[in-house]
């Protein structure tokens, strides 16, 4: 069956309480004999499979006598991504790892309607035969990513000595990770501590969410920097302790602080647009993509042991964003 195409499955009383990979395993046999219960996994933790409530998180849950299923095949993988000479800001490099400056507007990893053009694509060019590669395989150990349209600081390992170490390091929370933001209003604590476990929102497949069951744990902590607009926005440093998909992004706007620019969780209020100053409406409605940066990373080298910290400054977007306005701000005290 190709790619693109859903196949609907009810579920039948003999085999009501099973898990959903477990039955889906079996159901499917007949539709895609190769498909292995590994891979249903991947594809539930994907958004791909749901029912009339909506997106089934979870691989463990249990399906019910009658039940509807439906999965939803994603396009096809690309093919092994290849180099590509694009332009890499290069923080530092070694024989171990590289950390970069990523750009706003660049995927880190090719994907479905993202197959080249990459971090990866350019990394392999960038490093050439000092790439040693991860797991017998030449390319970039990707151990955290940058959402697409966010900027800032991102190490990649060369080879699998700094591929286990980074991960390592990740999983014991150890690396240091701040973020430069701009949100909608102003928070009521000038600091504060986000927790609250994240994983596919249960109707949109596009969105994460903080969820009650389920999920994976996820931890910010937030600084008020600047008080902007009459208090309308908010300049805002954020330190991650776990790293999730979308993680900064769905903690502020759950929070009632989505980021500026951010097309899925911090879309301009009406009551918003009526009382914002019309060269601040402007200007964010100019800026284009979510006000976030990578603006510090701090880790352990993973052959040495060396304490390594990286600062970023904020791209030239983002500064002219800021400092329009600091200045209407000031002008308005």
């Amino acid at each position: 069956m190709p790619a693109g195409e859903a196949i609907r499955l009810t579920v039948e009383a003999e085999a009501a309480g099973q898990r959903i990979d477990r039955y889906l395993t079996t159901a499917l046999a007949g539709h895609l004999p190769a498909i292995s219960r590994s891979r249903i996994k991947a594809l539930i933790a994907q958004g791909c499979v749901s029912d009339a409530a909506g997106t089934l998180g979870e691989a463990s849950g249990k399906v019910k006598q009658g039940q509807q299923l439906t999965l939803a095949l994603p396009p096809p993988e690309p093919a092994e991504p290849q180099a590509q000479a694009i332009d890499l800001t290069v923080v530092h490099e070694d024989e171990d790892l590289i950390v970069v400056d990523k750009p706003a507007g660049m995927v880190v990893h090719p994907a479905p309607g993202s197959p080249d053009g990459t971090l990866v694509n350019a990394l392999m060019a960038h490093c050439g035969d000092s790439l040693q590669g991860v797991g017998a395989v030449r390319r970039p150990g990707i151990v955290h990513r940058l959402d697409k349209n966010t900027s800032g600081l991102l190490v990649v390992a060369k080879n699998d000595l700094a591929h286990r170490g980074l991960i390592r390091q990740f999983l014991e929370r150890s690396v240091k990770r701040f973020y430069q933001a701009l949100v909608w209003g102003l928070p009521q604590e000038m600091e504060g501590r986000i927790d609250g476990n994240i994983g596919r929102h249960p109707k949109h497949r596009q969105k994460m969410a903080s969820l009650r069951q389920g999920g994976r744990p996820a931890v910010t902590h937030y600084c008020v920097v600047a008080v902007l607009a009459g208090g309308l926005i908010a300049q805002i440093r954020c330190r991650l302790e776990t790293g999730r998909t979308h993680q900064i992004r769905v903690h502020l706007a759950e929070q009632g602080h989505g980021l500026i620019g951010d097309p899925l969780y911090g879309r301009m209020s009406p009551a918003r647009r009526a009382v914002l100053p019309t060269a601040v409406r402007e200007a964010v409605e100019a800026f284009g993509r979510q006000a976030l940066h990578a603006e510090v990373l701090g880790f352990h080298h993973p052959r040495s042991g060396t304490d390594l910290e990286y600062r970023s400054s904020l791209p030239e977007d983002h500064r002219s964003l800021l400092d329009m306005l600091s200045k209407e701000s000031s002008n308005n005290n």
